[in-house]
């Protein structure tokens, strides 16, 4: 048969949404893998349901995995797909609203039956009553397709080779955009290496699907998109939660620190356990504690014994754990606290993304008891953003929270490897002992930094006292000094304060001279900069800058607020960001805020700031 015709494109998106038990997320993945192996630029948004086994073909059961790949630099997983593959009425009734007209539609027509329909709330049988004329519809028997090319194969049943459709469609997608095919059949012949029939069967469908692209006259266009002109180096797909947890264990390497993490299972934050305790060559300890109380105590603990102690979690448990952190504040050692944050409140919804903790761990302790707070902007930057927490809790001794959420959580992207011995140390300087010397003053502080010593229990001529109640200056006695509490709350802002000193100033993207400028934070960054670049597009001017450094802001942060006449600040909740400028610059900062549990679309975002600009 003679090859199809194949059409150049410069970007896709493509959407997988099936059931929970269809294996979206694992069919993304390896459409990933592959496409990352291409060498093109992607970004990915896995969105599945918080039930673990929501009921078969129900709305609330339905798990997607959205890729974005292109030929030039991306910064988001696309507003809407160009493709989308709808395993049952559920996924079509759940996510045709975002496929644009003339869209790409496959759907698995097995699916579509009365039984299916009437669950997902459709009247009639959308494939057969027109309600689908305005997108280029392929409705394939996948099921039944996939049931008959694995028949032949022994030890397989009828269910077994059912739940094999998924790669049917991954094979007919990666023919349609000419993804290879080596990897993903090297995966499941190692994936499922203990039950080789399976993974026969799974590779039969694979590559059954892809000949049915081949072969079918309903695709009459095969698609290219050629690599992106990517920075020369070693290149890997990373999720924001690997990201993290690497960037831990290099801020264990270079500090020469024991890692121990202290955690409890919480969605999204769980995989950045789960990985970490995968490297136990690294010196790492990994501790699955009873609740989330126990967790954040275990880690403070290590480091008052000398090691960097994590706790993460995400925002319902993130309040258990702020007494501990208060009592970190108070004995000023270091803590990294990993905050994923999800929408809420309470349990809200536990898979879906959300920016409405900044205030939480800004201000969510009694008393005066400020911490660094720091936001890492894409899945890749999880790891530097996960380095500098370390360094700056070590440093100045003092718990720092970091950041994520749950999109970058679960996101990936290509990140290029960094050159390792580049990074640079993290001197822990320990207090130093031996006997008959002076004796040892706890918080006598670094006249830099104002970070106090860290002594390591047991270390002769270190003795000292530790606890909640509030210390001497100096001494570290127990104080109930009216004056000398006054100076110790004072201090411990005044050394958060400093590290605006050592960080970098906010830069600005302003190639025009703008009027308006945007000011984002955390995982909107995304769609934010893809948003101005749209707004800059159709000629407009407007400049752009992005906050890693929550508290303290960079000392330029007033300096370039000041410079503009109108600010924008779009963030996933109801202006916390925007409370926080306009109370400390006294500036005339304007929100935009969608609290719906997904990201930002570049879209919705570049249309609020035309409307700034226009203003």
């Amino acid at each position: 048969m003679a090859s199809k015709p194949v059409e150049q494109l410069d970007s896709v998106v493509i959407r997988f949404a099936g059931d929970s038990g269809d294996g979206m997320q694992l069919t993304g993945g390896r459409f990933t893998s592959e496409t990352a192996m291409l060498g093109n630029d992607l970004a990915t948004y896995p969105d599945f349901p918080a039930e673990i086994r929501a009921p078969a073909g129900s709305l609330p059961g339905v798990s997607g995995f959205q890729l974005h790949f292109a030929d030039h630099d991306i910064l988001t997983p696309g507003d809407a797909p160009n493709v989308l593959v709808a395993m049952n009425p559920a996924a079509l009734k759940t996510n045709l609203s975002d496929l644009p007209p003339s869209g790409i539609l496959v759907v698995d027509s097995d699916a579509f039956t009365d039984r299916n329909l009437t669950k997902a709330g459709y009247e009639g049988n959308p494939i057969e009553d027109g309600s689908l004329e305005a997108y280029e519809v392929h409705a394939i028997p996948l099921t039944s397709m996939t049931i008959e090319a694995l028949k032949e194969i022994d030890g397989i049943t009828k269910r077994e080779a059912e739940r094999a459709k998924n790669m049917f469609a991954l094979g007919l997608m990666s023919w349609l955009y000419g993804r290879p095919t080596e990897g993903t059949i090297g995966f499941l012949e190692s994936k499922f290496a203990k039950r080789p029939e399976i993974a026969a069967a799974n590779v039969k469908a694979f590559q059954t699907g892809y000949a049915f692209g081949e072969t079918t006259e309903a695709f009459a266009v095969q698609y290219e998109v050629k690599p992106a002109a990517l920075k020369p180096g070693l290149y890997r797909n990373i999720t924001g939660n690997q990201a993290l947890a690497y960037g831990l264990i290099a801020a264990s390497v270079k500090s020469g620190l024991p890692l121990f993490l202290g955690a409890y299972p919480i969605t999204p934050a769980s995989s950045v356990l789960e990985e970490l305790a995968r490297h136990k060559n690294f010196g790492v300890r990994t501790f699955q504690a009873e609740d989330e109380i126990a967790a954040v105590g275990a880690a403070l603990g290590a480091s008052f014994g000398g090691s960097l102690g994590v706790s993460t979690s995400s925002g319902p448990c993130i309040v258990l754990k702020q007494e501990t952190i208060g009592l970190g504040i108070t004995l000023e050692l270091p803590l990294v606290i990993v905050d994923v944050q999800r929408a809420g409140p309470s349990t809200g919804m536990p898979t879906k993304p959300e920016q409405a903790d900044l205030l939480g761990v800004m201000f969510g302790r009694n008393s005066e008891s400020p911490v660094p707070v720091i936001a890492a902007a894409t899945p890749s930057d999880c790891f530097d953003a996960a380095l500098e927490a370390a360094r700056i809790a070590i440093k100045y001794r003092t718990p720092v929270f970091l950041l994520s959420d749950a999109y970058l959580a679960n996101g990936s992207e290509p990140w290029l490897l960094p050159d390792v011995d580049a990074i640079p140390p993290i001197d822990p300087h320990f207090a130093e002992g031996g006997a008959g010397g002076e004796d040892f003053q706890p918080y006598r502080r670094d006249e830099e930094t104002l970070a106090r010593p860290w002594a390591i229990p047991g270390t002769v001529g270190l003795e000292h006292r530790i606890g909640g109640l509030e210390k001497q200056d100096v001494t570290g006695n127990v104080s109930y000094d009216p004056d000398n509490h006054d100076l110790m709350v004072r201090l411990r802002a005044q050394k958060v304060a400093g590290i605006a000193q050592d960080i970098p100033e906010l830069e600005v993207d302003d190639p025009d001279g703008a009027d308006t400028l945007v000011l984002s934070w955390g995982g909107t960054y995304g769609s934010v900069a893809a948003a101005v670049r749209r707004v800059r597009a159709s000629r407009k001017k407007v400049a752009h800058a992005h906050l890693r450094y929550l508290n303290p802001f960079p000392r330029n942060t007033g300096e370039v607020l000041r410079g503009y006449d109108k600010v924008l600040v779009p963030e996933i909740n109801l202006g916390q960001l925007q409370k926080l400028v306009r109370a400390e610059f006294l500036v005339d900062a304007t929100g935009f805020n969608l609290v719906r549990g997904v990201p930002f679309r570049a879209g919705e975002v570049s249309d609020a700031i035309d409307a700034m600009v226009d203003a």
